[in-house]
């Protein structure tokens, strides 16, 4: 006889596997990639005779990017950067280096060990951005494992435990238990006649609502947490199919499955070992007399079968007129910088906003967080600082660099301080997490990225509702990815999964693609590596 499953006995089974499944879905949901593979641009290599001519605008990944690509196939690249440095985002503070926010100029006085670095910008790769990962590789860049969640560390908040913090592990077992006593109270006759009250329930839905990725119905219809069938960067990402609970029940390794992300395990992303900009290091490699830097363009201009950018360098003006123009410059400062596009194309380069985000790290006197059996990860807290970050590497060394607050979305809290203000505030709010941390920290930088020269801004914000984008907000972003005459913006201002390398990546990728496919007048060529 079919033995049917009841919501009674479901219930039970989830209660028992912990219902973390929200742990794992929410630990992966750091850019998804469904594809196994990377397409890289395959660029018929130029007639010595008549080698194209391209101007790159800003050396970030995406510049970067191009400029390697095109290079090997015979182009003439030239790259102009504004900043003193390549890199833009990608940006790894040492001892000696400049942080050139405007108002708040710093040099780092951290120890002159190769070890002792703060990744101002990205500073995790996961394992699912194969093509970070591929010019990692290519271009001899040496990776290692980053430690993202790590149950050891700490979460606090003032309004739980009078402001205790507790070990996330705690936290995580006791949430798991309660939830799971909860909900089998609500199905179980013996409990129904003591429902919950109504702040309990309007809290119960609210967790529930973001545990599950529910829909406003309560429903659960896929999400994107699981991965993306396609799309995700350069287009919207679309869930894979969703497999039934009946079938998932089906498995014994149900439970192994739901807490993997706990314990020895967790998830998989890299860093480069010695710093993020390693990776710029590797693309300068093959690019050593195509970057110049300190340079401030002044004018772009479309051609008919060209681009024509006016810069300035040391009080001389310049000229360069190339065949293709690829800019990475930050679309809103674009628009202040002459150009001859048309309205439409402006009229998307001013509609881009841009996010905050602010940044701090302190030199610890002594690893102290390794005393208390933490080895990377992040401790989380309700105050302004958010989050502290463990170095997953110098393990046993006598010092290390730990990032002190991480706020992305509501760096201007930080912004209306003084340097001095800022430090004070983030080992106030620190010690909340580690009581004789004002006794264990120096030399302490911040870095607040819409404030930084040449940037103003961190990574690009189209949508204007959490809804997704408008019919308008599309219309936009595609007039922008396209191409005005000869001049392509990348970036990953023009994808829709912005703030990772990977887009930018894309970003180069997908312009060149586009150029040969108009040049050659089929579809766009490809590699598969």
């Amino acid at each position: 006889m079919k033995h049917i499953i009841t919501r009674r006995e479901i219930l039970g089974l989830i209660a028992k596997t912990g219902a973390s499944g929200a742990v794992l879905g929410a630990s992966n949901a750091l850019g998804i990639v469904p594809n196994t593979y990377v397409d890289i641009p395959e660029i018929p290599s130029a007639n010595p005779a008549n080698r194209p001519n391209v101007v790159l605008l800003g050396a970030g990944v995406g510049g970067l990017t191009a400029a390697y690509e095109m290079k090997k196939a015979g182009y003439n690249v030239v790259v102009l950067e504004a900043a003193a440095k390549a890199g833009g985002r990608n940006m790894t503070v040492r001892h000696g280096d400049l942080i050139d926010e405007v108002g708040n100029p710093q040099i780092c006085d951290f120890d002159d060990e190769p070890h002792m670095y703060f990744n101002a910008g990205p500073a995790r790769i996961p394992s699912s951005h194969r093509n970070v990962l591929h010019y990692c590789k290519e271009l001899g860049v040496e990776l290692e494992i980053f430690i993202n969640e790590n149950k050891e560390t700490y979460i606090q908040d003032d309004a739980m435990l009078n402001g205790k913090p507790i070990k996330n592990r705690e936290f995580t077992t006791n949430a798991r238990g309660f939830m799971a006593e909860i909900m089998a109270k609500n199905f179980t006759n013996a409990e129904l006649d003591s429902p919950l009250d109504e702040w309990e329930t309007d809290a119960l839905m609210h967790v529930l609502r973001n545990m599950g990725d529910l829909d406003e119905d309560m429903v659960y219809r896929g999400s994107t947490r699981g991965g993306y069938s396609h799309g995700g960067f350069l287009e919207h990402g679309h869930a894979l199919e969703t497999v039934a609970l009946r079938d998932l029940l089906k498995t014994g390794l149900f439970s192994m499955a739901m807490g993997q992300n706990e314990g020895e395990t967790g998830p998989i992303l890299f860093q480069p070992k010695g710093g993020m900009d390693q990776i710029i290091k590797g693309f300068l490699r093959q690019l050593p007399e195509e970057v110049f830097y300190n340079v401030m363009v002044t004018s772009v201009m479309l051609q008919d079968g060209g681009v024509e950018v006016v810069y300035e360098h040391k009080g001389m003006k310049y000229k360069i007129e190339a065949d293709y123009c690829f800019n990475s410059i930050p679309t809103h400062l674009m628009t202040g910088i002459d150009n001859n596009f048309p309205e439409d194309y402006r009229e998307a380069m001013r509609y881009v906003r841009r996010g905050e985000a602010y940044k701090s790290a302190f030199q610890a006197k002594e690893r102290f967080w390794e005393k208390d059996d933490i080895f990377g990860g992040i401790s989380w807290t309700n105050q302004p600082i958010e989050q502290i970050w463990y170095p997953p590497h110098g393990m046993y060394k006598e010092k290390g660099v730990i990032l002190a607050a991480y706020n992305y979305g509501g760096g201007m809290h930080f912004t209306q301080l003084t340097q001095e203000e800022r430090l004070e505030t983030a080992i106030r709010q620190g010690e909340k997490v580690h009581p004789d941390y004002r006794n264990l920290v120096e030399k302490g930088i911040t870095i607040a990225w819409h404030r930084m020269n040449h940037m103003l801004g961190c990574s690009a914000r189209w949508q204007k509702s959490r809804g997704g984008f408008t019919q308008e907000e599309e219309r936009l972003f595609q007039t922008l990815r396209n191409p005005a005459g000869n001049h392509y913006t990348i970036g990953d201002q023009i994808t829709k999964h912005t703030a990772w390398q990977e887009s930018a990546i894309l970003s180069a990728h997908w312009a060149i693609n586009d150029m040969l496919s108009r040049k050659a007048g089929g579809n766009m060529p490809g590699r598969r590596v």
